[in-house]
């Protein structure tokens, strides 16, 4: 029989750190005030309701409660039965089943691991031939380097630990390495140029931007060996596709340094991710503070699954990554009731959605137009929007769910119309390429055919 374990200095501990009131941790865990009280005096035991909360909201403490192995498996477990294929089964039955038949709790997970990729595998195939392109060996370099990150879980353990224990100031510890760092007043210039001796930025970049490419500098030069080391692994032929992937690892490196991150988590999770708030905190873009927050996947330690995307005025994916059950098509355009293609017409502004997917999954996402100036009239500025999103689970450590209601009616979205099965929207483009039509001369509806 399992001993009663009672936790309420860590209970406490992890409340204060969070920056949560006990009226506050009692919503997020789904207890009244008075029992949270209780397990915090010590006065009663975790019971495995209580566990199965904890798993959902605050992994890592939890292993630090429990232990590492049963934390994580107590989080698969309950992130594997939470697919919608998959009859609903309530918290305390999901900690007693990882509890007390840990075997089989692991084949559930392998299970759902293996549906999961097949179905990203199936998706992949259906679009690569919608494209024309011939499979895994017709993707473009940057498709490919793309597809590494994206595999990867957009996060690399050795890189982040490496960039967390390098953290302070980029610029002082580039010109420790040697490096000069120097303006360019020609408006012509290119962001940046580095000769080997001395970092030269374009004088109209925003501070933002100059920190970020002097970290990718002091990255490139200061993990030289381990980058290299991961691109010497990596499944990629294309001279071109090692490049952009060592630039790419350079890139990760430098949000890394500059939102380094056991400081960057903790704060996130103290302003409920608050990209504003975070983007002051640590000096950096809204977009780079939104790209870091999906990064967050540190093995004991992660943070909320995110999806992270950014879209171009035309619709064009031009970067993606999902930590959620959210997968992005990897060919077209995106669905068209998503509210990102909106928030690129109106910058600055915050656009807040409830959506549900074909499968049935909720989430709360934020998306917000951006412009990025030219530095002058006769060249446009770039404009785009940023989306980041989680699973309504979530919604009480997402501050942007105060402004919707994630229990009532959800916008139904799609991944894209080709993949799409819904039958009876309005704004389809295509027809969904496993599903026949029908046209009917006699019937006219928003499209001149019925899905069937």
């Amino acid at each position: 029989m399992k001993q009663r374990l009672y936790a309420g200095q860590q209970l406490r501990t992890l409340r204060r750190t969070a920056g949560l009131n006990q009226r506050a941790m009692a919503a997020r865990l789904g207890l009244s005030v008075s029992y949270l009280s209780q397990l915090e005096g010590d006065e009663r035991p975790l019971t495995a309701a209580v566990t199965a909360a904890l798993a959902q909201h605050f992994p890592a403490a939890l292993a630090g409660i429990e232990g590492e192995a049963p934390a994580r498996r107590l989080a698969a477990l309950a992130h594997a039965l939470a697919d919608p294929a998959v009859a609903p089964m309530p918290a305390d039955e999901i900690a007693r089943l990882a509890e007390e038949r840990p075997d089989l709790a692991d084949r559930l997970i392998a299970l759902h691991a293996a549906k999961r990729a097949t179905e990203e595998r199936v998706a992949l195939a259906e679009e690569a031939m919608t494209a024309g392109v011939g499979g895994v060996g017709g993707r473009l370099p940057w498709e490919a380097v793309r597809d590494w990150f994206h595999d990867a879980g957009n996060y690399v353990d050795g890189l982040d630990r490496a960039a967390e224990a390098l953290a302070g100031d980029p610029a002082a510890t580039l010109r420790g390495h040697g490096v000069a760092i120097a303006a360019d007043n020609d408006e012509d210039a290119p962001l940046a140029r580095f000769d080997g001796a001395t970092l030269t930025l374009n004088a109209a970049l925003p501070v933002e931007s100059r920190n970020f490419l002097i970290a990718h500098r002091l990255a490139a030069i200061a993990f030289a060996e381990p980058i290299a080391a991961i691109v010497a692994a990596a499944p990629l032929t294309q001279p071109q596709a090692r490049r952009l992937l060592s630039i790419g690892l350079a890139n990760y490196a430098a949000g890394a340094l500059v939102m380094p991150y056991r400081a960057f988590r903790a704060e996130a999770r103290r302003v409920r991710h608050d990209i504003d708030r975070l983007s002051r905190r640590f000096g950096v873009s809204f977009e780079q503070a939104c790209h870091r927050l999906s990064t967050l996947q540190r093995p004991g330690e992660e943070g909320i699954p995110f999806y992270f995307c950014r879209v171009d005025m035309a619709g064009n994916i031009t970067k993606r990554h999902s930590a959620t059950r959210l997968q992005f098509a990897r060919f077209g355009g995106a669905c068209p009731l998503w509210h990102v293609h909106e928030a690129v017409a109106i910058p600055d502004r915050i656009l807040v959605q409830h959506a549900e997917t074909p499968d049935g999954v909720r989430y709360v996402s934020m998306a917000k137009g951006l412009v990025k100036p030219s530095g002058r009239f006769a060249r446009a500025p770039r404009r785009y929007a940023v989306a980041l999103g989680c699973e309504a689970t979530h919604a009480a450590d997402f501050v942007y769910a105060d402004a919707a209601d994630a229990r009532g009616a959800a916008t139904p979205i799609g991944i894209s119309c080709r993949l799409c099965p819904r039958t009876d929207c309005d704004q389809r483009a295509f027809p969904p390429t496993d599903r026949a039509i029908a046209v009917e001369g006699e019937v006219r509806g928003v499209v001149p055919y019925r899905v069937v």
